[in-house]
């Protein structure tokens, strides 16, 4: 998270760098805030699928090897799917 760069994608922050893997990997970072861990799991599960349909795919096609840290914070739980989405994919994009 020092190197690379940081953009705020809504209520959630992006982190992105070059990996040194030499593959794409997406990691998710979701603080208690005060929540349940039901309602942490549901949030990691959210922030999970928005990656798997929207960053890998991308990532593939454009031959890229980014690694990408998504930090919840905390008016990411009241956040729906859609909405998560649509801040995360124009996030993606700019990227």
């Amino acid at each position: 998270m020092r190197y690379g760069r940081r953009v705020q994608a809504g209520p959630i922050d992006v982190f992105c760098a070059h990996s040194p893997a030499g593959r794409p990997r997406v990691g998710v970072i979701v603080p208690r805030h005060r929540h349940s861990i039901v309602e942490r799991n549901r949030l990691k599960r959210r922030l999970r699928e928005i990656a798997r349909r929207e960053w890998l795919p991308r990532t593939s096609r454009q031959g890229e090897c980014l690694d990408v840290i998504m930090r919840a914070r905390p008016a990411a739980y009241d956040s729906s799917f859609p909405t998560l989405l649509g801040h995360l994919r124009e996030t993606f994009e700019s990227l």
